[in-house]
């Protein structure tokens, strides 16, 4: 378990790490305007491969690169590249808010998702805070009166295959190697990506290829931070600071994007964040048997950067009722 001395510098920690994060999207929703999404997607794989490389340079597990569960490994993989495509594609033609306030639908749906595939039981407290959640996400679109389009497909689309790689990652992980976890997803959006690269490619300049490097350097200081977060802070302090990045969205959006955030959205963000809340705080009172939000770790997988939870020891994954 974590040193419980004093949950405040794994707060902090946390809270800088989804900043870093936050500021990594902005770059996104800056090159979306200028290029296609599978050549962000691609040059974010490429350039932070040797991060990743130098973070498993400190795995000692003993094995090779072969999944023990090939059919859940790629279904993880599958999902993944959709969720790195869909979430790109969503930031890059959506107001910032807005994706966040989607994306924290996944939550939601890793406690529904958590039924069929971890045998999961959920009661009818998270249930309740589900169909709350739910009602969130749809008062956040307002299908009379918004025009719906595909950023907003893409949004969902990513919140459900972003869960589902979650969730997948909570059945496996204990039996897989880290670097199976980490790579296979890397490698897949730069082997798809790269297919496709010849038919969108466009040159790009010097300050737009710092801007890529920008993103992979602050996905790793943010992993890292985030990793640091839950050797110092039990999970159920760390996972709610995720819902910060909305505060970041609110002030780039205004900073950068002339974006403001309506009404619809702030309520329907609200409804989200506290219905997330409620399932995490119930999942850390030990009322979940597997507990699938307060261990997922990291946002939603994309294939682009490092996932953390590979990377965090059994000790550090803990979590409260694991003792009980």
């Amino acid at each position: 378990m974590p040193d419980k001395s004093s949950p405040l510098p794994g707060i902090l920690l946390s809270l800088a790490a989804f900043g870093l994060f936050s500021t990594h999207d902005i770059a996104v929703k800056m090159l979306g305007s200028d290029y296609a999404v599978f050549q962000i997607v691609f040059f974010s794989v490429l350039l932070s491969f040797p991060l990743v490389i130098f973070m498993l340079l400190r795995d000692n597990e003993n094995g090779t690169l072969i999944p023990r569960h090939p059919w859940w490994t790629a279904l993880r993989t599958v999902s993944a590249v959709i969720t790195g495509f869909c979430a790109f594609y969503a930031f890059s033609v959506l107001p910032l808010a807005q994706v966040y306030a989607i994306i924290f639908a996944s939550p939601l749906l890793i406690t529904i998702l958590a039924i069929p595939v971890l045998g999961e039981k959920v009661g009818l407290h998270r249930g309740a805070a589900v169909v709350a959640g739910l009602i969130g996400v749809m008062v956040v679109l307002r299908p009379s009166d918004l025009n719906l389009g595909l950023g907003h497909a893409a949004a969902l689309t990513a919140a459900f295959t972003g869960a589902l790689a979650s969730v997948i990652v909570r059945k496996i992980g204990r039996d897989e190697r880290s670097a199976v976890l980490l790579l296979y997803p890397m490698v897949a959006n730069f082997a798809v990506m790269g297919m496709l690269m010849p038919f969108v490619y466009r040159p790009m300049p010097l300050g737009d290829l710092g801007l890529w490097a920008m993103m992979a350097a602050l996905a790793f200081l943010a992993s890292l931070a985030l990793i640091q977060a839950y050797r110092r802070a039990d999970a159920v302090l760390v996972a709610p600071m995720q819902y910060s990045q909305i505060l970041w969205a609110a002030l780039y959006g205004w900073v950068f994007f002339d974006e403001t955030i309506d009404r619809g959205t702030a309520i329907g963000a609200g409804i989200i964040i506290a219905s997330g809340l409620y399932i995490v705080l119930r999942e850390g009172r030990g009322r979940s048997r597997n507990a699938p939000v307060l261990r997922t770790r990291s946002r939603a997988e994309t294939g682009t950067t490092p996932r953390i939870s590979p990377l965090l020891s059994a000790k550090d994954r803990a979590v409260p009722q694991d003792e009980t």
